[in-house]
This record gives structure tokens, C-alpha cells and sequence, in this order.
């Protein structure tokens, strides 16, 4: 695979992308979290808010990548600075994911000291906080290769990162399925070695084939590659769940899942072919002259304090502090809802597992969908983020109510996927409404709205309300729907809310995105 090619460096990211979620895997060793450490669910939300901080307060990557890779705009940043920049991100994330991770594994098996619950908050933010870094590293590099075409490639990087809950977990089988533990220990190693070895694939290229159909042709291709893969997952989720799978079975399914992960090599070699040979001095070209149809796609270039001074912003941020903020109490919480329901332990396995899938098809269906809408006839990408959280709120309240069997799963469902759709629409908005410069600084800035909405809504709200219906009933393990009933409808009116101020931002930047049609895609 030729470190040369744009498309090298895209494959390197999804790769990467499709390990950096452990996160998303809190819900298989929070269990054991929870007994060795003997915390109540309150504490136990604390330590998950942490995770929340450190998976989503990614301002310090953002600044580091834009101090080492200078964008596009900055014609005076050399080659060699660009080319650095990423891989630089990507190192700092993998040590922070290896000493987080490592140090709870420590803990939670008994070969250290309990530690405080401090000292466990350091832990999760550490290993959590790695995923930021990954995550600048790969959006903001793969916006900069894919201008034209950004919705797409944030929904893919977005969407591969959603679904790295479950090939993680899929993993975690293929290892040990009874040993929480195993988890922990892989998720300090998988997600640090893998990015070490593919970060210096991960490069900004400006110039190459920049033709916008042969772009989007060749897009379609990972994007069928995603579904492929969030497919397979799927099958293999609900297989598992149905009949017990045999470590011999196990092994072949995973090593499919190995081949679909790798097949994105071979488009790399056919692309790479593909190319005239003349594209390379075309591309040195343009490395430092920028063409005007790439600065146009948005508004002028702003820095994070020019954004937070206007009302976009803070509308935007407000939005994501609602949806992104219930949806990640939804997650934080499954274990125990589950558990509430009588839910089996394969059950909420399975639950856990399928929330990747949801929040990948939130991810890429936003993505592709906002460019499709926007690129043919105009309409702004708020509008979307303004029907997924009204959506969102439907699934809540479906959670809320158990009144029938399964009513977990369909409540998961809804709430997985218009969750996703947050995580593809928020950066893509963010490079629109405030330029290419300081994107990794401003979208991780909003991305702060995540683990705000989260605190407040799991420690404040569920935890609270959890351990006290626990009081009444005088016991150890909270039964019953009434467990998170009232949590979930507070969450419910708490998406309506967002839908508001995202109706808002659709109605003060209508005007941009119809000058952004007329000007670039008619």
C-alpha cells in the first residue's frame, strides 16, 4: 500500500477507527468494575462520567494537531509538516490508551491495591481520552483529502468507529467470554499497537485525482465495504444470541471479520493503479496552491474563541448537549437496565453489541444522507440533526414505558441510531459553518457538550433516581421498569428540547446553505 495515496491513508484511519472504540465497550466489564471495586451505581456513573469527559473533551487533540499540520489554507506549511502532524496525534493517543486501560487492569485483578475512586477517574479518562486523539487524527485528515465530499467521509470514519464497540466485543469472544477482565487487559493492547503501526499511513494529501465523481465512485466503495461489515456484524450478533457458538465456529466467523476488516488494502492497490502517473507533479502543485472551489465550500476560516462568540456555536453545542447527552446515558446505563428487566446476560451482551451497529448506521446514513440532500437540491444539514432528536425523544419514551416485551430492544434501536447521526452531522456542520483552520479544535470543543448532557442525565438523574427506587424496595439489585421509567421520560423531554434549538440553527443558516448550493453543486 503506497503511503503516497490519499486513499492509503483512508484505509489506515478506518482501521484505526475500527479499534479506538472501548468506550463503547464499558457495559461488558462495568459488572466487574462495579463488585471489585464495590461501588453503588452512583459511583459507578461517576467513574462512567469520566469515561464520557475523556472520550469527548478532545481539545487538547485538536490543539496538538493543529500546532504540528498546518490545513490546507496555509499555503506556507511544508509537505513534511503535514505528513507529520497526524501521526504525532495519533502516538500521544496510543500511550494514554495504554496506561489507562493497564492501570484499571491492575485494579480490577487484584494485582494492585484498591485504588481511590480519584485514582480509578484517571484510569477511565486516560485510557477514554486516547479515542479523541485518534478520532482528530482520522476525521480532520480524511476532510482535508475528501473536500468535496466530507459528509461521506465523516460518516465512514464515524461509522467504522461505532462499530469498533462491536468487533472489539467480538474480539473479547474469540479470547475469553468469561473473563471480564480479558477485556480490559485487550483493550490496553489492541487499540495502542494497532495505531502505532498504521499511523504513518495517515497523511494529508492536496492534490491527486480531484475529479469529484471519480471521488464519490470510488467512496462508494469503502461505503459499501462499511455496510458489508456492519451486515456481517449484525448476523453474527443475532447468531450468538440465538444458539450457543462453538469455539471452532467462533474462530472461522472471527477470522471473516479479519478479512472483510483487511479487504480495504486491495481497493487501495486497484485505486493506486488507477491513477496516470502524471497525477504526482499535478499533486506537488497543488499541494500549495489551493483552488478556490476548495475555500469556497465554506464560511470564512474562524478561530475557537471567533466561534464561541457567535450564536451558531452555542447552538449547535446546546443541540448536542441533548442528544448526545441522553443517548450517552442510554449506553452508560444498559447493563443495569437490562439487569432491571430480567434481561439475560447474553441478552444484554447482545443489547450492547447491537448499539455499535445502530450507532454506526446513524453515522453513515447522516452522512451520505446530508450530502445527498444537500448536494442535489439544498437543504441544510441542521435540519437533520432536528429530525433525528425528535426521533430520539420516540425512543426514549419507548424505553421508558417496557410495556412490551422487546421494548428495550426497539427503544435501543431508535436511540442508537439517531445517536450516531449526531456524532456524522456535528463535524461536517462544524467545517461549514466555521472553516477548515481550527476544525479539530472547534468540533472537540462542541464535543464537550456530550459528557455535559451525560453527567448531568446519568449521575444527576438515572443514578440518583436508581439508587433511590432501590431504597424503596429494599434491596441490592433494582427490579422492575420503574427502575429507570422516570429517567428515560426526563430524557425524552430533555431531545425535545434539543430538536428546538437545532430548528433554530436550521432557520439562521438556511440562507448559507442555499448560497453554498447555488455556488458549489448546481
Amino acid at each position: 500500500m503506497r503511503s503516497s495515496s490519499k486513499w492509503g491513508s483512508t484505509a489506515a484511519s478506518m482501521w484505526i477507527q475500527s479499534t479506538s472504540g472501548g468506550s463503547y465497550c464499558f457495559g461488558i466489564y462495568s459488572p466487574l468494575l462495579k463488585s471489585s471495586q464495590s461501588y453503588n451505581q452512583t459511583t459507578l456513573n461517576y467513574v462512567s462520567f469520566f469515561k464520557d469527559i475523556g472520550a469527548n473533551v478532545g481539545v487538547l487533540s485538536g490543539l496538538l494537531y493543529s500546532s504540528c499540520i498546518s490545513p490546507s489554507h496555509h499555503s506556507s506549511s511544508s509537505v513534511e509538516d503535514r505528513k507529520r502532524g497526524p501521526w504525532i496525534v495519533i502516538a500521544t493517543g496510543a500511550v494514554q490508551c495504554f496506561v489507562g486501560y493497564f492501570m484499571m487492569w491492575l485494579s480490577v485483578t487484584g494485582m494492585v491495591s484498591r485504588p481511590p475512586v480519584v485514582a480509578m477517574c484517571l484510569y477511565m479518562f486516560l485510557a477514554t481520552h486516547a479515542q479523541t486523539f485518534f478520532n482528530t487524527a482520522d476525521i480532520v485528515t480524511t476532510v482535508e483529502n475528501f473536500p468535496q465530499n466530507r459528509g461521506t467521509v465523516v460518516g465512514i470514519m464515524k461509522g467504522f468507529l461505532g462499530l469498533s464497540g462491536a468487533i472489539l466485543i467480538e474480539t473479547y469472544h474469540v479470547i475469553s467470554t468469561d473473563d471480564p477482565s480479558s477485556m480490559i487487559l485487550m483493550l490496553a493492547l489492541l487499540p495502542t499497537f494497532l495505531p502505532l503501526l498504521l499511523m504513518w499511513l495517515v497523511n494529508v494529501h492536496h492534490g491527486g485525482c480531484y475529479n469529484e465523481d471519480d471521488d464519490t465512485r470510488y467512496l462508494n466503495r469503502f461505503s459499501a465495504l462499511s455496510l458489508l461489515v456492519a451486515s456481517y456484524l449484525m448476523g453474527l450478533i443475532i447468531w450468538e444470541n440465538a444458539v450457543p457458538i462453538e469455539s471452532v465456529i467462533r474462530v472461522v466467523t472471527f477470522v471473516i471479520l479479519l478479512l472483510l476488516l483487511i479487504s480495504p488494502a486491495w481497493f487501495v492497490f486497484t485505486l493506486n493503479s488507477s491513477i496516470p502517473s502524471n497525477t504526482m507533479s499535478t499533486a506537488l502543485i497543488v499541494e500549495h496552491n489551493p483552488s478556490e472551489e476548495r475555500v469556497s465550500i465554506c464560511k470564512n476560516d474562524q478561530n475557537l474563541l471567533q466561534a464561541i462568540r457567535g450564536l451558531d456555536f452555542w447552538l449547535l453545542f446546546i443541540s448536542m448537549a441533548c442528544g448526545m447527552g441522553s443517548g450517552m446515558a442510554t449506553v452508560n446505563n444498559m447493563s443495569q437496565i437490562g439487569g432491571s428487566l430480567n434481561y439475560t446476560p447474553v441478552e444484554i451482551s447482545t443489547l450492547i453489541s447491537l448499539w455499535s451497529i445502530w450507532n454506526f448506521l446513524g453515522r453513515f446514513l447522516a452522512g451520505r444522507l446530508s450530502d445527498y440532500f444537500l448536494n442535489t437540491r439544498g437543504y441544510p444539514r441542521p435540519i437533520f440533526i432536528s429530525a433525528t432528536l425528535a426521533a430520539m425523544s420516540i425512543g426514549h419514551l419507548t424505553i421508558a414505558s417496557a410495556a412490551f416485551p422487546g421494548a428495550l430492544y426497539l427503544g435501543s434501536v431508535v436511540v442508537g441510531i439517531c445517536y450516531g447521526s449526531q456524532w456524522s452531522l456535528m463535524p461536517t456542520i462544524t467545517s461549514e459553518l466555521f472553516g477548515m483552520a481550527h476544525l479539530g479544535t472547534i468540533f472537540n470543543t462542541i464535543s464537550v457538550a456530550s459528557p455535559l448532557g451525560s453527567y448531568v442525565l446519568s449521575v444527576k438523574v438515572t443514578g440518583y433516581l436508581f439508587d433511590k427506587v432501590e431504597e424503596e424496595q429494599a434491596s441490592d439489585d433494582c427490579s422492575g421498569p420503574q427502575c429507570f421509567r422516570l429517567s428515560f421520560m426526563i430524557m425524552a423531554v430533555v431531545a425535545l428540547n434539543g430538536c428546538a434549538f437545532s430548528s433554530a440553527l436550521f432557520l439562521r443558516t438556511r440562507k448559507f446553505y442555499r448560497e453554498l448550493f447555488v455556488k458549489n453543486f448546481t
